[in-house]
């Protein structure tokens, strides 16, 4: 099977199902695992496929994500191919671990994705039981200028609540949102997460936090709990999320007094 991936997340998942050889092309984002993506002709962003370039690699699927705005006029343009298509949409941690499945029902390998799935739902449940007194609340940022946060619909909102943070916006219905500075000073998060998609982590620089104009008074930034965690594990819905939530129970947990 010859398969496009529009993504990194499925490009993710389809690796840890152990198709990784079946790759003709992934998107100019997917980095993980490097050994396999350095190999692939990239199609070009997420948000800016070339369905031409698609065609000409001859997959027989081609698997999108529909998670941000824009994605689905980028699957539009794909399906307008005629080559069939699988779309992941997740929101939850649940939907991840169904995408898993789905991907592997999809690739014909439904028993290596029902052992990865029940995997990833085993590590979630080690953490289903934490609890603290004092829950500090967390906010994730997305992108920085301007400050993209998630909201109620995303699966980021659900690993801070099983590291045993709250995120504050976390009732909001949608799945992420622009905030103002007048809002993140309402809000006064006790963290702050810097997940900057599509950025580098040796890129994220805690000083654009905390010099944003009126900042300076958030607790977050006067105690200087600005941290770094890799939007790869945690803005990208696959099996690495796991790492993003140990990553983020440490910072929790470094956070608390005693």
């Amino acid at each position: 099977m010859r398969i496009v991936s529009h993504s990194c997340s499925n490009t993710e998942i389809i690796c840890a199902l152990g198709c990784a050889a079946w790759l003709v092309g992934v998107d100019q984002h997917s980095d993980y695992p490097p050994e396999t993506v350095a190999r692939l002709p990239k199609v070009g962003p997420d948000l800016g496929v070339e369905p031409d370039r698609v065609a000409a690699l001859k997959p027989d699927l081609i698997i999108a994500s529909d998670t941000v705005p824009g994605h689905g006029e980028v699957i539009a343009g794909l399906q307008a191919t005629g080559i069939p298509v699988l779309v992941t949409a997740p929101r939850s941690l649940d939907d991840v671990a169904d995408d898993i499945l789905r991907i592997a029902t999809a690739l014909q390998v439904a028993e290596r994705g029902r052992r990865l799935a029940e995997q990833f739902r085993s590590r979630l449940a080690r953490y289903s039981a934490r609890q603290t007194e004092q829950r500090p609340k967390v906010l994730v940022e997305w992108w920085p200028k301007p400050v993209i946060v998630p909201g109620q619909h995303s699966w980021a909102t659900q690993l801070i609540d099983l590291a045993g943070g709250v995120n504050p916006l976390g009732g909001e219905d949608c799945q992420s949102r622009e905030i103002s500075t007048a809002q993140a000073r309402q809000i006064n998060p006790d963290i702050i997460v810097m997940s900057w998609c599509g950025v580098p982590e040796k890129n994220y620089r805690p000083r654009i936090v905390s010099r944003r104009d009126g900042w300076h008074d958030i607790t977050a930034v006067k105690q200087q709990r600005i941290v770094a965690i890799s939007e790869a594990y945690l803005g990208r819905p696959g099996p690495r999320l796991i790492i993003g939530l140990q990553k983020m129970a440490a910072v929790i947990e470094r956070s608390l007094p005693g």
